[in-house]
């Protein structure tokens, strides 16, 4: 038997934040950075709800953590809007999640992306950081009521941006094609999401505009199949790696991805094959296939130019080797294991820590 549940309204299109006004927000509490509560698009999109009270809670961080999550909570709850808007990337949209989460609030969660990566705006999931290592949240109360996809918020995206948020999106689909919970409902997605971020990536990196919202639209599809097929090792080791260095998650994706695949193909090598193949990308064997999707990727990486190795990334090598029990050991508890296609085990870690950690 398969459940498929699509509880989130999805409202996707050029000016699609006008429709906030059809909420009927009293009170509204807006979550958001302090890049756009300085830059006034804050004020903008809440003007669109019409309500009659409002407030800006702006102090979301990269990686937001939960004493963050805490003070956004009490100054929520305070305040007992009817309406909570979350505006901004993964950062934004996951402490506004926890906070109505955390808060018990009966007010309407909407969910605002302004880069196309984490689908958070349709998931079941939250991270927060503590102690350095990121928690991933996961509960049905978590998803949005609503999503608003407006292409006009993305026209601003530098090309570093759209690189490390879309290999997020394809990191996500391809985790959730060959994930333990994947089914019919989350494959198409999943397969769907895969090839318009693939295809369109380049593009948007480019900075051509009209193909923006496509990508945008592949990473709610994204989201709304791994929030319910589940992801796997590449998501808890970014977790794991990201808590720890603070590397951009998409970018760790991207370094970790190719050698995941590598891994996860002795048990998952037909369905990698599959979805190589539904992208144009596959050969008559799927042997084949999973090394074109793999190789794909590594290229996809170059022309993103995201980095290859933690070095590359930033991170010395020697912080690794210092650091690689308890890395290890984050990402065996880390819940997205559990959803990995093949069982998850401390050399496995080891082994991809070894390919992708690289040189001084």
């Amino acid at each position: 038997m398969e459940e498929f549940d699509c509880r989130t309204k999805i409202i996707s299109g050029a000016g699609a934040v006008k429709k906030l006004a059809g909420f009927g927000a009293r009170r509204l509490f807006l979550v958001t950075d302090p890049y756009f509560y300085q830059n006034g698009t804050a004020a903008r999109v809440a003007a669109e709800a019409q309500a009659q009270e409002v407030e800006i809670f702006h102090e979301v961080k990269p990686d937001p953590t939960v004493e963050l999550a805490a003070e956004g909570t009490a100054r929520l709850r305070a305040f007992e809007p009817d309406l909570v808007a979350a505006l901004g990337g993964g950062s934004a949209m996951d402490c506004a999640k926890a906070m109505v989460f955390f808060s018990k609030t009966e007010a309407k969660l909407v969910a605002i992306p302004t880069t196309s990566g984490s689908g958070s705006e349709v998931t079941d999931f939250a991270i927060l950081t503590h102690n350095h290592v990121k928690h991933p949240l996961v509960d049905k109360r978590l998803r949005p009521d609503a999503a608003i996809l407006d292409s006009d918020l993305l026209t601003a995206l530098p090309p570093g941006l759209v690189a490390d948020a879309g290999f997020d999106v394809i990191a996500h689909a391809v985790e959730a094609y060959v994930a333990t919970g994947a089914g019919v409902f989350t494959d198409a997605l999943a397969r769907e999401a895969f090839r318009g971020a693939y295809g369109a990536l380049p593009a948007s990196f480019a900075g051509h505009q009209e193909v923006r919202l496509r990508v945008h639209q592949a990473a709610t599809m994204a989201g709304m199949a791994f929030t319910q097929a589940g992801l796997g090792l590449c998501h808890a080791m970014a977790h794991s790696l990201g808590g720890m260095f603070h590397v951009a998650h998409g970018r760790l994706n991207a370094i970790l991805l190719p050698s995941v695949i590598a891994t996860n193909a002795h048990v998952a090598g037909a369905k990698y094959a599959e979805l190589a193949r539904e992208a144009g990308l596959g050969g008559s064997a799927d042997t084949i296939a999973v090394r074109n999707l793999r190789n794909s990727l590594i290229r996809l990486r170059r022309e993103l130019k995201l980095p290859e190795t933690l070095a590359q990334a930033g991170v010395e090598p020697r912080q690794v080797w210092s650091s690689t029990g308890e890395i290890v050991q984050a990402v065996l508890e880390d819940p997205c294991c559990k959803t990995n296609p093949m069982q998850v085990e401390d050399f496995l870690v080891r082994r991809i820590l070894e390919e992708v950690t690289g040189r001084d």
